[in-house]
Order: structure tokens, then C-alpha cells, then sequence
């Protein structure tokens, strides 16, 4: 099973990767905790560039196909060898993400972005995506906190600095893509404690779970 989280900066998604995992296993499932991008020794060179704030004049055709290089590698490498073991893999941001981040905000044409996810992704799609939604204020302001405390890192904030405008046009990407596909998205209130956000998560999971035995 291939269970993805969504969601706009600051809507927690990395505080409840750590707690999915303690569930599974509490369960008795092997999983695998991963991120797009850079989660192969490939893919960190890879996310170097895309998310460095020095790099302001990278446009957004290059920053589409540096995430795609990231996620054939993530594929090859992470992905698919867990699946194949039978493991739950949990990943923080997939393609989704590629659609809301350089379709919606940034207006990259869609068919376009679609015809590289089906070169890449060859018919694999995530059991089940976890979206979690707050509003663009609440979540920058958790990002940038984070950014100011050092619990995130400097040199990682180039869609921090983007202007309010470019992460509620990625909000109302997510929330598009959420409507057209209720089947494999479920859309999780952030502005929640985070415990009230993992019980909503939990359950979401193991109804899908309890379905596929």
C-alpha cells in the first residue's frame, strides 16, 4: 500500500509521518517513512537545488523536471523495491504536489505535467493521499517560525519566501485535485492539535486498510 501526504507549507505533514509509523508497526505492518524530494542520495543533490532560495531564477519548466528526476529515482531506488517486499510505504508529497506546486501556482500548462507523471509513475497511483488543510496565514506562519526557531533549515526555504498569493493558488490546487478524486483523498483539518489530526489521519488509515484485507 502506498499512502501519500499533501498539504501546503506548515500543515505538519513531516510531526505525522513519525506517528503513521508508530501505528503501522503497531499493527504489525513493515513500512518505510520516505519524501519527495530527495530521499535517495541522488535525490538530495536534486533537492539542494530546487529548494535553495538562492536559486530564484530557476523556471519553472527546469523545476518541473528536476521533481520529475527526483521521483523516477525515488521510484527505482525507495519505492517500488518496498512495495515489492509488501511494505506500507508513507511518503511525504508525491505527485500531487508537482500538479498543485508547478501546475496550479506556478501555471504550468496540466496536460503537459500529466503526460510526464504517466512517463514516470508507468500506472502507479497512491492507495490512499492524506490532505492536510489550513488556511495559507496559519501554515506560513508555522513554516517561517520554524525557519526563524532552527527546527527547519535556512538554506530549504525558497517556497517559504514565495508571496501569499503563489500558496493559496497551491491550496486551491490540492483542494481541486481532493474534489475530482474523493475516492483517494481524504482531506484532514491542520489547523487541529496534532493529536486530534492524528486520530483523524489514524482512522482514515485503517478504514482503507480494514477495506483491502
Amino acid at each position: 500500500m502506498l499512502i501519500t501526504l499533501e498539504g501546503i507549507e506548515g500543515s505538519g505533514k513531516s510531526t505525522q509521518m513519525r506517528r503513521i509509523a508508530h501505528h503501522l508497526n503497531g499493527r504489525g505492518l513493515a513500512c518505510t517513512l520516505t519524501r519527495e524530494p530527495g530521499d535517495t542520495p541522488i535525490g538530495k543533490k536534486i533537492r539542494a537545488v530546487l529548494l535553495d532560495p538562492a536559486n530564484k531564477e530557476l523556471v519553472p519548466m527546469a523545476e518541473l523536471f528536476l521533481y520529475a528526476a527526483d521521483r523516477a529515482q525515488h521510484l527505482g531506488e525507495r519505492v517500488i523495491p518496498a512495495l515489492r517486499r509488501g511494505e506500507v510505504v508513507v511518503c511525504d508529497r508525491f505527485f500531487d504536489a508537482t500538479t498543485a506546486y508547478q501546475g496550479y501556482a506556478r501555471g504550468l500548462d496540466l496536460s503537459i505535467i500529466t503526460k510526464i507523471h504517466g512517463m514516470v509513475l508507468e500506472g502507479l497511483r497512491p492507495d490512499l493521499t492524506l490532505l492536510l488543510d489550513l488556511p495559507v496565514d496559519v501554515g506560513l506562519a508555522r513554516a517561517r517560525g520554524a525557519l526563524a526557531s532552527g527546527d527547519r533549515c535556512e538554506s530549504e526555504s525558497r517556497f517559504e519566501e514565495e508571496a501569499l498569493a503563489f500558496h493559496e493558488r497551491v491550496r486551491s490546487g490540492y483542494l481541486s485535485l481532493a474534489k475530482a478524486e474523493p475516492e483517494r483523498f481524504c482531506i484532514v483539518d491542520a489547523t487541529s492539535t496534532p493529536d486530534e489530526v492524528t486520530q483523524a489521519i489514524i482512522g482514515a488509515i485503517d478504514a482503507r486498510l480494514d477495506a483491502s484485507l
